[in-house]
Parts: structure tokens; C-alpha cells; sequence
């Protein structure tokens, strides 16, 4: 006869035993976010301010997480393809979207999407915001933003801009301009600032508002013109250039911004995250430095703030849209 505990019996304290070490034992990775690659779609080409922010932003939020982040560039159709990407993307907080004004400008510039903003997504993060400048080809004889005025109204529709495509903020700037400025300047869209930009260095086109971080090196290099910066006050990066307000066209403003959006019905708890994680990434002292350097100044706020920032962004450039009457196809 053996000693010790049936075999029933110690079938029934071995379960025991497991069920109490299962409910002890640390999460798995699988029961925490993130557990995978997350991919961030960059709907605008590379070299741009969003794919350069992205992946500043990528590579820091891979050291903070713990698990891969990439970017994955996908332009086309003012933002609109990759966009759609994500969209279509399931809602499980691995498949981000980089946005930017062009997404709040195509819900009135261009209502026939496969998607509306503030339905198929949900907000997540701000990024930074970033001032533009107003540039010219050294061939163009304005020297300031009141010459290029009298320049572009001496001869109507005889000068071109250039943007990195329709609905882009560099396109609304644009039009903005035009409007509030009173000429007719021909707009040539790009697909992608960096073709927009040899447009402009080559003299192909004679004007553009660019993203003031990627071009003050070449207004600087001599290789453009600034005219002005587009922003409320004058800009550190480059201090001695006015604002197009104070150059003639009292009241204008136009920036560029940054954030993360994910598809709609994405979990709160990824949601909590990554917008926690954001915030202080772009709070740290290094990267405020960095980007304020460059001319980047960093946004931070809560999902709801942001919901609420995107809403009213809608609403301002519906109203802009309607005023210049830009239409998709310029």
C-alpha cells in the first residue's frame, strides 16, 4: 500500500497549486501595450517636417516602450492615401497615423473621402507646431514682402508658388496669403516638399511658404530669399526676418503642426499611453532644446484637448477654404 495522498487528491492540489501561480505570475507581455512593432504611417514623403518628427518621435518612443516603432512613409493625394491606410487599419493601437493641418484643411477642401477625420479616428497627441517662411528664388526681384505684393500685382497670374500638395498647410498659406494680400499667384502643387523645394532653389517657381525648420538653412545658404515668417512674432531661429503681418498684410498667420491620431475604437489604455508617453517625451529638456533650435516649438495635451484642438481647427480652415475659394484641383 502507498503512503501519501490519492492520486485524485493530488490531481486536485496540483490545480490548485497552478490556478494560484497563474494568478501571481506578472503580466505577459501579450496582456500589455505595447507587445508588438508599432508602425506610425507618415501620410507626406520623406524628408518633410513630419517624417523627420516622426522618426525623432519613434525613436524615443521605442526606448520609453520597450518594442520597435517605424515609420512607414506612404504620400499621395494631399495626405489622403495614407490617411485611408490607417483608416482601414484595425483599432488595436498598432497602426498610428502622423498627421497634420492638412487632415483638419481636406475635411472642407476635400469632402469626398473614403474617410471623415473626427469619425474614423481618435486623437492621441500633439506633436509640435512650427512657423513658415516666406521665400523667393535670389532671381526674383522682391526684396520684401511689399515688393513681391507690387510684383505679383503688376503682372497677375505672372508668378507661381510652389507647395508640397494640395490641402497642405504650405497650400493654405498660400492661399491665405493671396487673399489677405490681394494677388494672383499661381499655385503649383508638389508631391512632396522636398520636390517643392527644388522648384523653388532651381527657379522653376519663384515663391513658397515652407516649414521654417528645413528651410532657414537654405534662406541662410543663400540659396533663397526670406521675405518674411508667418507666425504671430518673429521667429529665434531667424530674428532678423519680419513677419508677413508687420510686412504689409496686418493680421496673417500661418503655421504647421504635429500629432498622432489612431483608428477609431483603439483601446483607451493604448490611448493613455502613448499620449502619456508623448508628453514627456516632447517635454524633456533635450528635445524642447533641439526643436525650439530648429524652430519647432512642442505641443502638449490630453486626448480630450487634442479631440477639442483638431474640432476647432476644422472650423477655422473650412472658413479660410470658403474665403480663397481653393478648390482640390489648384
Amino acid at each position: 500500500m502507498k503512503h501519501g495522498l490519492p492520486a485524485v487528491a493530488r490531481r486536485v492540489v496540483a490545480s490548485v497549486i497552478c490556478a494560484v501561480a497563474v494568478l501571481q505570475a506578472p503580466s505577459t507581455p501579450a496582456q500589455t501595450y505595447p507587445a508588438k512593432t508599432v508602425r506610425i504611417v507618415v501620410p507626406f514623403a520623406a524628408g518633410g517636417p513630419a517624417d523627420i518628427y516622426a522618426r525623432s518621435l519613434a525613436q524615443r518612443l521605442q526606448e520609453a516602450m520597450g518594442q520597435p516603432f517605424i515609420i512607414d512613409n506612404r504620400p499621395g493625394a494631399g495626405a489622403i492615401i495614407g490617411t485611408d491606410i490607417v483608416a482601414k487599419a484595425p483599432p488595436d493601437g498598432y497602426t498610428l497615423l502622423m498627421m497634420s493641418n492638412t487632415h483638419t484643411v481636406n475635411e472642407s477642401l476635400v469632402p469626398k473621402k473614403p474617410f471623415t477625420l473626427m469619425k474614423d479616428f481618435v486623437a492621441i497627441a500633439p506633436v509640435n507646431y512650427s512657423d513658415l517662411l516666406m521665400v523667393v528664388h535670389p532671381s526674383v526681384p522682391a526684396k520684401s514682402v511689399k515688393e513681391f505684393i507690387q510684383l505679383a500685382k503688376s503682372k497677375p497670374r505672372g508668378l507661381n508658388y510652389a507647395s508640397s500638395g494640395t490641402g497642405t498647410p504650405y497650400h493654405m498659406a498660400g492661399e491665405l496669403f493671396k487673399a489677405m494680400a490681394g494677388v494672383d499667384v499661381i499655385h503649383v502643387p508638389h508631391k512632396g516638399s522636398s520636390e517643392a523645394r527644388t522648384s523653388v532653389v532651381s527657379g522653376q517657381v519663384e515663391m513658397m511658404m515652407d516649414a521654417i525648420t528645413t528651410m532657414a538653412p537654405m534662406a541662410k545658404a543663400g540659396r533663397v530669399r526670406a521675405l518674411a515668417s508667418t507666425g504671430q512674432k518673429r521667429s529665434n531661429v531667424m530674428a532678423d526676418i519680419p513677419t508677413v503681418s508687420e510686412s504689409g498684410v496686418p493680421g496673417y498667420e500661418a503655421t504647421i503642426w504635429l500629432g498622432i491620431m489612431a483608428p477609431s475604437a483603439t483601446p483607451k489604455t493604448a490611448i493613455d499611453r502613448l499620449n502619456a508617453e508623448i508628453t514627456k517625451i516632447v517635454s524633456r529638456p533635450d528635445v524642447r532644446k533641439t526643436w525650439q533650435e530648429q524652430g519647432a516649438i512642442p505641443m502638449s495635451m490630453t486626448p480630450a484637448e487634442f479631440d477639442k484642438y483638431l474640432n476647432e481647427d476644422i472650423a477655422k480652415w473650412a472658413k479660410v477654404v470658403k474665403f480663397s475659394g481653393a478648390r482640390p484641383d489648384q
